[in-house]
């Protein structure tokens, strides 16, 4: 049987009050950094598949060579490559006994859907940056050529970020113009142009000595300011979280990844309509598998999944931070 949740296990205090769905959904969109520059593409409901397919054409080769009178060219063809994703269901939950709802002080239905959304938020929060973070466009700071090679000295600085930057213009990366708004976590927002970065905040305690960077209280325009945005360098703007992607190194404990990427680098999908629910079981919901109603549950559930769609618009700077 699944853990439940006792009022002598000693995991919360007494009582219960009103619970409300939308308190999930809050604690969870704020969350979602990684997901925020994705492309969404969503699969509709009841379309008789789980997979998703992104369609990418080519780029035509320019043509240098003058029309001759009357002769008509061979012309050109497009080349079209798909790239397929299947969504997969997520989700987790917690069972409260009839005791702690009526014995605890604490508004513990809205408390337990705040806690779900959170960790609805990192769930898939962690599983856009697992994906992302596989990118093959990998730049080691210094002279490293591995990540066994990174060492101390090896830190975050404006060289880096503009080695990174002139990779990406040089694969014809374009500056992201809009993000997910995280008020509503579908539709999305224009934003200035300019590359996202994203940093862990042992990152940014380096960045804040670099050449050139400017954090967020001296930008100019502080009205276009995006939720956990700490500073910008060399045409980057940098968003800080604790999820920024890290592994372990041979000559440091761990080496942190800057994700850094241009519009179109990735794509998330949802099925409409089961993006994310919260799912209540009240007591005596389950009949005869609880015949005294002693048992509720409040739970999240959210169709998901995340891919890269062109690895010569993202990039991963492998590096080590301040100790």
């Amino acid at each position: 049987m699944a853990d439940i949740t006792t009022r002598t296990a000693g995991q919360i205090d007494r009582e219960v009050n009103n619970f409300y769905d939308r308190a999930l959904l809050e604690r969870a969109l704020p969350d979602l950094v990684h997901n925020r520059f994705a492309d969404v593409r969503d699969l509709p409901r009841n379309a008789g598949t789980n997979t998703i397919k992104f369609r990418k054409y080519s780029a035509l080769t320019a043509t240098t060579t003058a029309l001759t009178e009357g002769v008509t060219p061979s012309g050109s063809r497009l080349s079209v490559s798909d790239i397929t994703a299947v969504v997969a269901q997520y989700g987790d939950y917690v069972t409260l006994t009839d005791v702690v709802q009526y014995e605890t002080p604490d508004a513990i239905l809205t408390e337990t859907a705040e806690l779900l959304g959170e960790q609805a938020g990192d769930s898939l929060d962690q599983l856009c940056r697992n994906v992302i973070a596989a990118t093959t466009t990998i730049q080691y700071a210094s002279t490293a050529d591995s990540t066994a090679t990174v060492d101390d000295p090896m830190k975050l600085n404006r060289a880096e970020v503009k080695e990174m930057v002139r990779t990406l213009k040089n694969n014809n990366a374009k500056p992201v113009t809009s993000m997910v708004n995280p008020s509503t976590g579908y539709n999305t927002t224009p934003i200035d142009r300019a590359f996202i970065g994203i940093v862990h905040p042992y990152t940014t305690y380096d960045l804040d000595d670099a050449t050139g960077w400017i954090p967020v209280e001296k930008y100019a325009n502080k009205s276009d300011v995006m939720p956990n945005e700490v500073g910008s360098l060399a045409g980057v703007r940098f968003i800080e979280t604790t999820n920024a992607s890290t592994v372990g190194g041979a000559l440091v404990t761990t080496v942190y990844r800057t994700l850094i990427f241009g519009q179109h680098a990735y794509a998330m999908t949802r099925i409409s309509g089961e993006a994310l629910k919260n799912v209540v079981k009240p007591l005596g919901s389950a009949g005869s598998a609880d015949p005294l109603e002693q048992r509720a549950t409040s739970g999240w559930k959210a169709t998901y999944v995340a891919k890269i769609l062109n690895n010569a618009f993202i990039g991963s700077i492998e590096h080590a931070v301040s100790g």
